[in-house]
C-alpha cells in the first residue's frame, strides 16, 4: 500500500435520505477544517420529501472539496464516491474520475434495489465499473455485527452504518477520528449506548479499510497556507443571520424577522431564533404575506426589519414590497433562490429570480438589489443590505441561492472593532429633535432619505398609506403632476445609492479580449476558470457583480473596455439581458438550468469557445 501527497481531494457521500449522508459529509468537512485544510461543500437534497426508498428521486448527497490551497468550489469530478445503494451509484457514477475510488455497500445491492435504481443487472458484476477502484464492503451487515453486544435493536444498529462508511474514507485520506469522536461524545452524552455504537462503527470502518485488499493507495492532503486568524466553518444561511445581527448591533436597533418557512431559506429563521440574548425577535407567520407585513410594521416601529423567503414566497410578498417602497421605510428582503417556476425544484439551486428582484412589482417601484457571492460573503452582504436600507430609508433585496446557502467554507472572523462598525440611521429622537425641525417629509440632501419617525411621537404625527403621497405634505394625493414627481423622486433616490457603494472591480486587466461577468453563487467556479485561462496567457478578465440595482458608476466604462463579454448564469440570461438593455454591449450568455452549480471545466470550455468565435485566440 502506497501513500501519495496531493493538493486537493473531492469526496461525495450519497445514499437514501435516511442514510445520514448530510451528517456524514458534515463530519468529514469539520474534520478536514480542523486539520487545517481549506474546504468547500455542496449538500444536494432530493426535491421530494418522502421519495420512495431505493430510487434515484430519493438520493441525497453531500460533496466536499478539501485541499492545501484556497478552495473556491466543491469541485468538478469526484475522487471518491460513497454509494450506499444502487440508486446512489447510478445517480453519481458519471461524476467520478476514471480510476477513482467507489465505496459500495454490497448489502444494499439486492435484486429489488437494483431494479428500483433502473439497472437490468447488478452493476457490480457486469464489468461496467472496471474503470474505477471498487471497494466492496458489507457496510450494513458488518455494522450490525460490530454492535451485536450492545443493547440496541437491529434498526438502531443499522442507522450507524453511515459512520462505518465515514471511517473508511478517514483511512483513505489520512483523516483523524478525534474531531468526530468528540462530536459523538457531545451529541450522545445522554445516551451512552448510542455514543458507543457510533464510535465503534466509525472505528470498524477504518479498520476494514486498513486491512482491505481493495485499498492499494491512500492519500495525504497537507494543511492549507491561509491567512492567520480565527476561523469557523459557516454556511451561507448562518452567515446571513450573523451579518444581520451585526447590522443590528452597528445601528443600535433591535432586529426583527417576520418570516414563513420555505426551502432553502428556513435555516435563517432557525439561526436567528437562537439569538434572543442580543435583542433578536423572530416571528414565524402563518404565511408569506403576514411575514413581510409584520416586518413592515416593525420597520415603522423603528426596528431593523427583515423578511426571508425563496422565489415562490417572494412572489407572494410583491404587493407588500411595493407598500414598503411607498412608505419609504428600511426593510431587508432576503431571497434564497431555488429552481422554478412555481414550486419548481425546492432543494436545487438556480439564479432565476433576478428579473423578479429588479422588476417584479406593479407600478414604478424601484428597489435596491445586492447579491452574495459565496457562503462567507453572505455575512458581508447581509450587513451591506442592512446598511443601505437604514442609511437610505429604502427596501433592499439580498439575493443568495441554494448553493451558497447550504454550502459551507471556513470563514475568517472579522475584527468587529475595525470592520462593520457603525450604521447611521435617520431615526429621530423626540427628546432632542423638535417637531418643526423634523417633519416626516424632510429629506437628507445626499440620499433623499426621509426622516424616520416612530408612530406615537407627540407632535410628529403624519399620514401614511398605500395611496400616493403629496410630495410636500405626505398626505394622500391623486394629483397627476404630484404622482410624476413622486415617481421621479423614488427613481432618483435609488440612483443616489451609487454614490455610497464601491466602484466595480475586475480580476485581471481592465481592458482586453474577453470579459466574463458573473453574479451570485457562480463566483467560485467562474473565478477559477478565468484564472486557469489567464495562466495560459489568454487576455481574459473577470468582473463579479454584487450591486445589481443600481450598478456601480464605473460599470459601463469597464464593460466597454472589452472586445467581447460573456455572462455565465444559472438562468436563461437575465443579467445579460439587463446589461445589454442598459449599456448596449452585445454580451452573450452561457446558461444552465439543471439544479446544479457550474463546473469549472464546463466554464473554461465555454470561455475558450467564446474566444475562438471572436477570433481572439
Amino acid at each position: 500500500m502506497t501513500t501519495e501527497t496531493v493538493e486537493s481531494i473531492v469526496v461525495r457521500f450519497s445514499g437514501d435520505s435516511g442514510d445520514g449522508m448530510q451528517l456524514t459529509g458534515t463530519q468529514f468537512s469539520n474534520t478536514s477544517a480542523a486539520m487545517g485544510n481549506d474546504i468547500s461543500t455542496f449538500p444536494d437534497y432530493p426535491s421530494e420529501i418522502r421519495a420512495p426508498q431505493g430510487t434515484i428521486a430519493g438520493v441525497s448527497g453531500f460533496q466536499v472539496h478539501f485541499g492545501s490551497t484556497e478552495i473556491f468550489t466543491p469541485g468538478d469530478d469526484v475522487d471518491m464516491l460513497v454509494a450506499m445503494n444502487p440508486a446512489a451509484l447510478k445517480a453519481n457514477l458519471e461524476s467520478v474520475k476514471r480510476g477513482g475510488y467507489v465505496l459500495v455497500n454490497i448489502d444494499a445491492f439486492t435484486k429489488a434495489n437494483i431494479t428500483k435504481a433502473g439497472y437490468t443487472d447488478n452493476p457490480l458484476e457486469t464489468g461496467e465499473l472496471n474503470e474505477y477502484r471498487i471497494l466492496k464492503a458489507p457496510i450494513t451487515s458488518q455494522t450490525v455485527a460490530t454492535l451485536a453486544e450492545l443493547d440496541l435493536d437491529t434498526k438502531f444498529r443499522d442507522k450507524c452504518k453511515n459512520f462505518y462508511a465515514l471511517g473508511v474514507t478517514y483511512f483513505l485520506y489520512g483523516r483523524s477520528l478525534d474531531t468526530t469522536i468528540k462530536w459523538i461524545e457531545e451529541k450522545f452524552k445522554n445516551n451512552k449506548v448510542m455514543m458507543e455504537a457510533n464510535i465503534l462503527a466509525l472505528k470498524s470502518g477504518r479498520n476494514f479499510a486498513e486491512t482491505s485488499e481493495y485499498v492499494v493507495s491512500t492519500y495525504q492532503v497537507p494543511k492549507a497556507d491561509i491567512a492567520k486568524g480565527t476561523y469557523r466553518q459557516v454556511n451561507g444561511n448562518q452567515a446571513t443571520a450573523y451579518g444581520l445581527i451585526r447590522a443590528s448591533e452597528a445601528s443600535g436597533l433591535d432586529l426583527f424577522l417576520g418570516s414563513y418557512p420555505i426551502t432553502p431559506a428556513t435555516d435563517i429563521l432557525h439561526e436567528l431564533a437562537k439569538h434572543k440574548n442580543v435583542g433578536v425577535k423572530t416571528f414565524q407567520a402563518e404565511d408569506e404575506i403576514a411575514g413581510i407585513c409584520s416586518a413592515i410594521g416593525a420597520a415603522c416601529a423603528g426596528k431593523l426589519a427583515v423578511t426571508t423567503s425563496s422565489g415562490p414566497g417572494i412572489a407572494l410578498k410583491t404587493e407588500a414590497m411595493g407598500l414598503a417602497v411607498s412608505y419609504e421605510i428600511p426593510l431587508v428582503i432576503v431571497n434564497v433562490q431555488r429552481g422554478g417556476p412555481s414550486t419548481g425544484l425546492p432543494t436545487k439551486t438556480e439564479q432565476s429570480d433576478l428579473n423578479q428582484a429588479v422588476f417584479g412589482r406593479n407600478g414604478e417601484a424601484p428597489i435596491v438589489v445586492v447579491a452574495a457571492s459565496r457562503p462567507s460573503d453572505c455575512f458581508d452582504m447581509a450587513f451591506e443590505a442592512s446598511r443601505i436600507a437604514l442609511e437610505h430609508m429604502t427596501p433592499v433585496i439580498l439575493l443568495t441561492d441554494g448553493f451558497i446557502a447550504n454550502g459551507a467554507e471556513p470563514w475568517k472572523l472579522p475584527d468587529l472593532d475595525k470592520e462593520f462598525t457603525t450604521i447611521k440611521t435617520h431615526l429621530i429622537n423626540p427628546e432632542v429633535d423638535l417637531p418643526e425641525n423634523t417633519k416626516w417629509t424632510m429629506r437628507d440632501e445626499a440620499t433623499l432619505a426621509r426622516k424616520w419617525i416612530v408612530p406615537g411621537m407627540k407632535g410628529h404625527e403624519y399620514q401614511i398609506g398605500g395611496l400616493e403621497k403629496d410630495v410636500n405634505k405626505g398626505n394622500v394625493s391623486h394629483n397627476p403632476i404630484n404622482h410624476q414627481k413622486m415617481s421621479d423622486l423614488r427613481e432618483t433616490k435609488l440612483n443616489l445609492v451609487q454614490n455610497f457603494i464601491p466602484e466595480q472591480d475586475v480580476f485581471g486587466e481592465k481592458t482586453g479580449d474577453l470579459l466574463v461577468v458573473s453574479w451570485g453563487g457562480t463566483y467560485g467556479a467562474v473565478h477559477m476558470a478565468v484564472k486557469r485561462l489567464q495562466n495560459k496567457g489568454l487576455k481574459i478578465s473577470h468582473m463579479h457583480m454584487k450591486y445589481l440595482n443600481p450598478m456601480p458608476k464605473n460599470t459601463e466604462a469597464l464593460l466597454k473596455g472589452f472586445k467581447n463579454i460573456i455572462v455565465p448564469e444559472l438562468n436563461n440570461g437575465q443579467l445579460k439581458n439587463i446589461l445589454n438593455s442598459r449599456f448596449e454591449v452585445r454580451a452573450t450568455g452561457f446558461n444552465k438550468m439543471q439544479g446544479q452549480p457550474f463546473k469549472i471545466s464546463e466554464l473554461e470550455n465555454a470561455f475558450l469557445q467564446a474566444m475562438e468565435k471572436g477570433n481572439l485566440l
